[in-house]
């Protein structure tokens, strides 16, 4: 099999949402999860704790694409870092594990993602989160921005594992907690643990997380946030049982690594208006504007890349939002509408790798 780290076309620019980053160090976190440190490029990488990077490479002569979250935060770690844990038959993943050294570069694309925070030094919160497995890659860069901008705030972290040998940053969690005794509160649930376990164990439920919601009580906090990433059987537990008690959705982020399969154009309900009409569609792109048709069988992105448009994309299912664009006129179908929130839905966000043309007049502003 055959590896390369950038694309064999070069006839095909990139836009200025791409960068190659040298890679500074490789740190083996479990013995299936790397993180990959990069210098920092000139100017520095700007990006906010939570987000991602967009990782290309060509193998075998076809593009992949792999979105990893940054494990470190900008107002702390002095390197930016991306953590990969091995899947089974992943190509990307694997390659990353076992092939990547020091002194290589990667081309990515710029930080994207709404996993985020902001941070005030005033604030006096109690964020609770709850995470499993890779999931913990972005609440770790998070914690780190909690701890040092917010000295009146407080942390409460569920992770959960498979076996002790599977915590990812398990050394970095416990020199936090160390550091911050009165602020971070890191409770590890493992489904297997060893028989020298004392903490907790077995399948989290609803009733569980309650109880540790219950004992985790900041009494000065003015506000409490929720975030969530990880499986999706455990966010969907947490979710509900953060629901059963009432909590206000606005006080909740999340951030789901479920990739739900890609639904076939041909299986997707599209109206009877659009399924037998290809349509042409606009697509301003770092201020050029493309058009271009859009078939019954073809998603927008699908159309644009195939006529060399340089759209931004990754994980192609609707959940990455690393194709997001805001419709400027005209109508579209999505298939998936996970990714974006309500108040990006009310904004005329869709997500190019899900969407659909269902009117003629279809222009959108790719931001």
């Amino acid at each position: 099999m055959l590896f390369n780290l950038f694309k064999s076309k070069e006839t095909k620019n990139k836009g200025s949402q791409y960068l190659s980053l040298k890679i500074r160090e490789i740190v083996k976190e479990t013995a299936d999860t790397v993180t990959i440190y990069f210098e920092q490029p000139e100017p520095y990488l700007d990006y906010m704790p939570g987000q991602y990077l967009t990782v290309i490479l060509d193998i075998n002569g076809k593009e992949e694409r792999r979105s990893y979250s940054l494990c470190t935060s900008p107002y702390l770690d002095p390197y930016p870092g991306i953590t990969v844990k091995r899947i089974k038959g992943g190509q990307v993943s694997n390659f990353l594990n076992d092939k990547i050294r020091p002194g290589k570069s990667l081309e990515v694309m710029k930080p994207m993602g709404h996993f985020t925070m902001e941070y005030h030094s005033q604030n006096k919160r109690h964020v609770l989160m709850v995470t499993g497995g890779s999931g913990t890659t972005p609440i770790m860069g998070i914690t780190k921005s909690l701890l040092v901008n917010e000295p009146n705030s407080r942390i409460t972290l569920l992770y959960c594992s498979r076996s002790e040998d599977q915590i990812i940053f398990k050394d970095q969690l416990l020199a936090l907690e160390d550091k911050y005794p009165d602020k971070l509160q890191v409770i590890h649930n493992l489904t297997q643990p060893n028989d020298n376990w004392t903490g907790l164990k077995g399948r989290i439920d609803s009733e569980r997380i309650k109880e540790i919601l219950e004992q985790s009580v900041y009494p000065e906090a003015e506000k409490i946030n929720y975030l969530t990433c990880g499986p999706q059987g455990l966010m969907e537990t947490f979710l509900t049982a953060l629901e059963s008690i009432g909590v206000d959705q606005e006080n909740i982020i999340k951030e789901s690594f479920f990739k739900a399969p890609t639904l076939k154009t041909e299986d997707a309900e599209i109206p009877e208006t659009a399924h037998l009409l290809t349509r042409e569609v606009k697509v301003i792109l770092e201020g050029e504007e493309y058009e271009f048709e859009v078939s019954p069988k073809e998603t927008i992105l699908e159309a644009g890349l195939k006529e060399e448009v340089d759209m931004p994309y990754s994980c192609q299912s609707g959940l990455c939002t690393s194709c997001r664009g805001r419709l400027l006129s005209g109508e579209v179908k999505m298939d998936e509408d996970a990714g974006l929130s309500e108040n990006e839905l009310k904004q005329g966000y869709i997500l190019c790798c899900v969407s659909h043309p269902v009117s003629g007049d279809v222009k959108i502003n790719i931001e």
